[in-house]
């Protein structure tokens, strides 16, 4: 029985790093552009805030 635990483990290891790898090199590409978006959102924002100073 404890030479079945010591094989269990590094199994369990193996199938862990598996689902971490896969949840690592998922897509995220539809993340990045709702960022991109609301980035260049607040630039305009800046730009119509600084432009209002009347300087």
């Amino acid at each position: 029985m404890a030479a079945l635990a010591w094989l269990l483990i590094p199994l369990f290891a193996v199938v862990g790093a598996a689902i971490w790898g896969g949840w690592a090199s998922r897509s995220r590409t539809a993340g990045d552009v709702a960022e991109l978006a609301g980035y260049a959102r607040f630039r305009d924002a800046m730009e119509k805030a600084g432009s209002g100073s009347g300087q």
